[in-house]
Protein backbone atom coordinates (compact mmCIF):
# COMPACT_ATOMS: atom_id res chain seq x y z
CA UNK A 1 0.00 0.00 0.00
CA UNK A 2 1.61 3.63 0.95
CA UNK A 3 3.35 5.63 3.41
CA UNK A 4 0.99 5.69 6.70
CA UNK A 5 -0.91 8.58 6.91
CA UNK A 6 -2.25 9.40 10.06
CA UNK A 7 -5.99 9.33 10.40
CA UNK A 8 -8.65 11.48 12.74
CA UNK A 9 -9.31 9.47 15.67
CA UNK A 10 -12.96 9.01 15.56
CA UNK A 11 -12.84 8.09 11.47
CA UNK A 12 -10.14 5.62 12.37
CA UNK A 13 -12.48 4.18 15.34
CA UNK A 14 -15.70 3.72 12.94
CA UNK A 15 -13.17 1.96 10.56
CA UNK A 16 -11.89 -0.15 13.18
CA UNK A 17 -15.82 -0.99 14.05
CA UNK A 18 -16.89 -1.70 10.59
CA UNK A 19 -13.57 -4.01 9.93
CA UNK A 20 -14.13 -5.83 12.93
CA UNK A 21 -18.01 -6.46 11.65
CA UNK A 22 -16.94 -7.17 8.47
CA UNK A 23 -14.34 -9.75 9.65
CA UNK A 24 -16.59 -11.40 12.04
CA UNK A 25 -19.15 -11.81 9.25
CA UNK A 26 -16.89 -13.35 7.02
CA UNK A 27 -15.57 -16.09 9.81
CA UNK A 28 -18.79 -16.59 10.59
CA UNK A 29 -19.88 -17.63 6.90
CA UNK A 30 -16.76 -19.41 6.83
CA UNK A 31 -17.28 -21.45 9.75
CA UNK A 32 -20.74 -22.63 8.41
CA UNK A 33 -18.95 -23.74 4.96
CA UNK A 34 -16.03 -25.53 6.76
CA UNK A 35 -13.35 -23.91 6.02
CA UNK A 36 -12.60 -21.74 9.08
CA UNK A 37 -10.75 -18.96 8.03
CA UNK A 38 -11.29 -14.80 6.84
CA UNK A 39 -8.94 -13.47 4.08
CA UNK A 40 -7.82 -9.70 3.61
CA UNK A 41 -10.12 -9.96 0.39
CA UNK A 42 -13.21 -10.73 2.46
CA UNK A 43 -12.67 -7.97 4.89
CA UNK A 44 -12.58 -5.56 1.50
CA UNK A 45 -15.76 -7.17 0.50
CA UNK A 46 -17.74 -7.21 3.88
CA UNK A 47 -17.22 -3.14 4.60
CA UNK A 48 -18.14 -2.04 1.21
CA UNK A 49 -15.16 -1.42 -1.37
CA UNK A 50 -15.39 -4.24 -2.82
CA UNK A 51 -17.95 -6.55 -5.15
CA UNK A 52 -18.43 -10.21 -5.71
CA UNK A 53 -18.21 -9.29 -9.24
CA UNK A 54 -15.28 -7.13 -9.36
CA UNK A 55 -13.13 -9.88 -7.03
CA UNK A 56 -14.37 -12.49 -9.71
CA UNK A 57 -12.89 -10.07 -12.71
CA UNK A 58 -9.92 -10.31 -10.78
CA UNK A 59 -9.25 -13.90 -10.23
CA UNK A 60 -9.46 -14.61 -13.95
CA UNK A 61 -7.35 -12.82 -15.08
CA UNK A 62 -9.10 -9.10 -15.91
CA UNK A 63 -8.15 -6.62 -13.52
CA UNK A 64 -4.10 -5.67 -13.49
CA UNK A 65 -4.11 -5.42 -9.52
CA UNK A 66 -6.86 -5.50 -6.99
CA UNK A 67 -6.39 -2.33 -5.38
CA UNK A 68 -7.00 -0.27 -8.52
CA UNK A 69 -10.64 -1.29 -8.22
CA UNK A 70 -11.27 -1.34 -4.62
CA UNK A 71 -13.07 2.09 -3.87
CA UNK A 72 -11.62 4.40 -1.53
CA UNK A 73 -7.86 5.66 -1.69
CA UNK A 74 -4.29 3.36 -0.86
CA UNK A 75 -3.83 4.92 2.91
CA UNK A 76 -7.33 4.09 4.12
CA UNK A 77 -7.06 0.60 2.38
CA UNK A 78 -3.66 0.48 4.39
CA UNK A 79 -5.19 1.30 7.86
CA UNK A 80 -8.26 -0.87 7.40
CA UNK A 81 -5.75 -4.02 6.53
CA UNK A 82 -3.13 -3.18 9.93
CA UNK A 83 -6.71 -2.74 11.78
CA UNK A 84 -7.58 -6.08 10.20
CA UNK A 85 -4.66 -7.93 11.59
CA UNK A 86 -4.71 -6.42 14.82
CA UNK A 87 -8.65 -7.64 14.96
CA UNK A 88 -7.14 -11.64 13.99
CA UNK A 89 -4.02 -10.75 16.07
CA UNK A 90 -6.74 -10.23 18.94
CA UNK A 91 -9.00 -13.03 18.35
CA UNK A 92 -6.13 -15.46 18.59
CA UNK A 93 -6.33 -16.27 14.80
CA UNK A 94 -3.04 -17.93 13.34
CA UNK A 95 -1.56 -16.75 9.82
CA UNK A 96 -1.31 -18.53 7.08
CA UNK A 97 0.06 -17.74 3.67
CA UNK A 98 -1.88 -18.81 0.44
CA UNK A 99 -1.03 -18.67 -3.18
CA UNK A 100 -3.51 -16.66 -5.28
CA UNK A 101 -3.70 -18.20 -8.64
CA UNK A 102 -5.84 -16.53 -11.89
CA UNK A 103 -8.44 -18.41 -13.31
CA UNK A 104 -6.73 -19.05 -16.83
CA UNK A 105 -4.69 -20.96 -18.98
CA UNK A 106 -1.86 -19.05 -18.28
CA UNK A 107 -2.03 -20.08 -14.35
CA UNK A 108 -0.15 -16.55 -13.49
CA UNK A 109 -0.07 -15.28 -10.01
CA UNK A 110 -2.57 -12.75 -9.26
CA UNK A 111 -1.32 -9.22 -8.05
CA UNK A 112 -3.35 -7.33 -5.02
CA UNK A 113 -0.73 -3.90 -4.82
CA UNK A 114 -0.32 -1.24 -7.23
CA UNK A 115 2.54 -1.25 -6.00
CA UNK A 116 3.95 -4.86 -6.23
CA UNK A 117 5.67 -4.53 -3.30
CA UNK A 118 6.84 -8.60 -2.21
CA UNK A 119 5.61 -7.62 1.70
CA UNK A 120 2.54 -6.30 1.12
CA UNK A 121 1.50 -9.13 -1.60
CA UNK A 122 2.25 -11.57 0.76
CA UNK A 123 0.29 -9.77 3.99
CA UNK A 124 -3.10 -9.77 1.42
CA UNK A 125 -1.98 -13.82 0.49
CA UNK A 126 -2.21 -14.34 4.40
CA UNK A 127 -5.48 -15.91 5.41
CA UNK A 128 -6.05 -15.91 9.46
CA UNK A 129 -7.26 -19.65 10.64
CA UNK A 130 -9.45 -20.31 13.37
CA UNK A 131 -7.34 -21.80 16.18
CA UNK A 132 -10.32 -24.37 17.16
CA UNK A 133 -8.59 -26.28 14.01
CA UNK A 134 -5.93 -28.96 14.63
CA UNK A 135 -2.32 -28.99 12.61
CA UNK A 136 -3.06 -31.43 10.06
CA UNK A 137 -6.55 -29.60 9.06
CA UNK A 138 -4.86 -26.35 9.02
CA UNK A 139 -2.32 -27.89 6.39
CA UNK A 140 -5.39 -29.21 4.72
CA UNK A 141 -7.20 -26.03 4.16
CA UNK A 142 -4.00 -24.42 3.29
CA UNK A 143 -3.23 -26.68 0.59
CA UNK A 144 -7.39 -26.74 -0.63
CA UNK A 145 -6.96 -22.84 -0.57
CA UNK A 146 -3.67 -22.53 -2.31
CA UNK A 147 -4.72 -24.91 -5.12
CA UNK A 148 -5.42 -23.21 -8.95
CA UNK A 149 -8.84 -22.87 -9.54
CA UNK A 150 -10.98 -24.41 -12.38
CA UNK A 151 -10.52 -23.09 -16.04
CA UNK A 152 -14.36 -21.93 -17.20
CA UNK A 153 -14.75 -22.38 -20.70
CA UNK A 154 -18.19 -21.08 -22.50
CA UNK A 155 -20.88 -22.75 -25.15
CA UNK A 156 -21.69 -19.43 -26.09
CA UNK A 157 -25.60 -18.83 -27.41
CA UNK A 158 -24.63 -16.78 -29.91
CA UNK A 159 -22.05 -18.01 -32.50
CA UNK A 160 -21.28 -14.63 -33.62
CA UNK A 161 -18.11 -14.23 -31.70
CA UNK A 162 -14.29 -13.78 -32.91
CA UNK A 163 -11.30 -14.45 -31.18
CA UNK A 164 -9.12 -11.77 -29.61
CA UNK A 165 -5.79 -13.46 -30.93
CA UNK A 166 -5.99 -14.91 -34.18
CA UNK A 167 -9.74 -13.58 -35.34
CA UNK A 168 -11.22 -17.27 -35.61
CA UNK A 169 -14.39 -18.59 -33.75
CA UNK A 170 -15.92 -21.97 -33.06
CA UNK A 171 -18.21 -23.86 -30.64
CA UNK A 172 -16.24 -22.96 -27.57
CA UNK A 173 -14.45 -20.16 -26.16
CA UNK A 174 -12.62 -19.02 -22.99
CA UNK A 175 -12.64 -15.27 -21.33
CA UNK A 176 -9.25 -13.53 -21.44
CA UNK A 177 -8.29 -9.67 -20.76
CA UNK A 178 -9.06 -8.37 -24.08
CA UNK A 179 -11.78 -10.52 -25.11
CA UNK A 180 -13.11 -13.86 -25.95
CA UNK A 181 -10.25 -16.41 -27.26
CA UNK A 182 -10.46 -19.75 -29.38
CA UNK A 183 -9.18 -22.83 -27.72
CA UNK A 184 -6.46 -23.62 -29.91
CA UNK A 185 -5.12 -19.87 -29.01
CA UNK A 186 -5.87 -20.60 -25.45
CA UNK A 187 -3.83 -24.00 -25.43
CA UNK A 188 -6.68 -25.95 -24.57
CA UNK A 189 -7.52 -27.72 -28.17
CA UNK A 190 -7.72 -31.62 -28.56
CA UNK A 191 -9.52 -32.16 -24.79
CA UNK A 192 -12.02 -34.78 -24.95
CA UNK A 193 -15.40 -33.95 -23.25
CA UNK A 194 -17.49 -35.64 -20.09
CA UNK A 195 -20.46 -34.93 -19.62
CA UNK A 196 -21.87 -33.90 -16.12
CA UNK A 197 -23.80 -37.04 -14.46
CA UNK A 198 -21.01 -39.22 -13.61
CA UNK A 199 -19.38 -37.81 -10.67
CA UNK A 200 -16.91 -41.08 -10.05
CA UNK A 201 -15.52 -40.72 -13.47
CA UNK A 202 -15.20 -37.00 -13.67
CA UNK A 203 -13.49 -37.34 -9.96
CA UNK A 204 -11.54 -40.19 -11.18
CA UNK A 205 -9.94 -38.44 -15.05
CA UNK A 206 -9.62 -34.91 -13.49
CA UNK A 207 -7.05 -36.15 -10.96
CA UNK A 208 -5.59 -37.75 -14.00
CA UNK A 209 -5.81 -35.25 -16.62
CA UNK A 210 -3.02 -32.52 -17.01
CA UNK A 211 -5.29 -30.03 -18.41
CA UNK A 212 -8.86 -29.86 -17.94
CA UNK A 213 -11.65 -27.02 -17.68
CA UNK A 214 -15.08 -27.04 -16.73
CA UNK A 215 -17.51 -26.27 -19.42
CA UNK A 216 -20.59 -24.11 -18.75
CA UNK A 217 -23.62 -22.87 -20.98
CA UNK A 218 -26.47 -20.20 -19.92
CA UNK A 219 -29.66 -21.29 -19.45
CA UNK A 220 -32.23 -18.89 -20.77
CA UNK A 221 -34.43 -20.38 -18.56
CA UNK A 222 -33.08 -20.67 -15.52
CA UNK A 223 -31.30 -17.42 -15.92
CA UNK A 224 -27.62 -18.38 -15.12
CA UNK A 225 -24.63 -20.84 -16.33
CA UNK A 226 -24.53 -24.29 -15.46
CA UNK A 227 -22.17 -26.64 -16.05
CA UNK A 228 -22.00 -28.99 -18.88
CA UNK A 229 -19.17 -31.40 -18.28
CA UNK A 230 -15.92 -31.20 -18.37
CA UNK A 231 -12.76 -31.13 -21.03
CA UNK A 232 -10.14 -33.19 -20.53
CA UNK A 233 -6.90 -35.05 -22.09
CA UNK A 234 -8.36 -38.06 -24.24
CA UNK A 235 -5.52 -40.30 -22.83
CA UNK A 236 -6.57 -39.36 -18.82
CA UNK A 237 -10.42 -40.08 -20.24
CA UNK A 238 -9.45 -43.24 -21.51
CA UNK A 239 -7.19 -44.61 -18.63
CA UNK A 240 -9.99 -43.69 -16.10
CA UNK A 241 -12.59 -45.41 -18.06
CA UNK A 242 -10.56 -48.33 -18.31
CA UNK A 243 -9.51 -48.74 -14.71
CA UNK A 244 -13.23 -47.94 -14.16
CA UNK A 245 -14.75 -51.17 -16.02
CA UNK A 246 -12.03 -53.01 -14.41
CA UNK A 247 -13.34 -52.37 -10.69
CA UNK A 248 -16.66 -53.20 -11.78
CA UNK A 249 -16.05 -56.23 -13.49
CA UNK A 250 -14.24 -58.04 -11.11
CA UNK A 251 -16.24 -59.95 -8.48
CA UNK A 252 -14.84 -59.18 -4.87
CA UNK A 253 -16.75 -62.18 -3.15
CA UNK A 254 -19.36 -64.21 -2.73
CA UNK A 255 -22.72 -64.48 -1.03
CA UNK A 256 -25.63 -66.52 -1.50
CA UNK A 257 -24.41 -67.80 -4.54
CA UNK A 258 -24.40 -64.11 -6.34
CA UNK A 259 -21.00 -62.64 -7.29
CA UNK A 260 -20.66 -59.20 -5.43
CA UNK A 261 -18.95 -56.18 -6.95
CA UNK A 262 -16.57 -54.05 -5.30
CA UNK A 263 -18.63 -50.73 -4.25
CA UNK A 264 -16.98 -47.66 -6.14
CA UNK A 265 -19.77 -45.20 -4.40
CA UNK A 266 -17.02 -44.45 -1.59
CA UNK A 267 -14.07 -43.90 -3.59
CA UNK A 268 -11.38 -41.75 -2.17
CA UNK A 269 -9.63 -41.14 -5.19
CA UNK A 270 -9.49 -37.39 -5.83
Amino acid sequence: MVKSVLMNPENRTKLADRVSKAAEAALAAQHLAAQHYVAPVDVLVGIGWLDGGTVKRWRQGQVAYLERVVQTNLPRISEAMKLFRSWATAKGLSPSETAYVARTPQRQTLRFSKSGNPTIEQLYRTHWVSPELSERKRERLAEKASRAPELVVIQPLNREWTCHKCGGSGDLLIMENPGPACLRCAGLDGLAFVPAGDALLTRRVKAKSPRFAVMMRFSKSRRRYERQGLLVEPQALMQAQRELETQIAVPVAISDGEPKRPSIAHDDEP
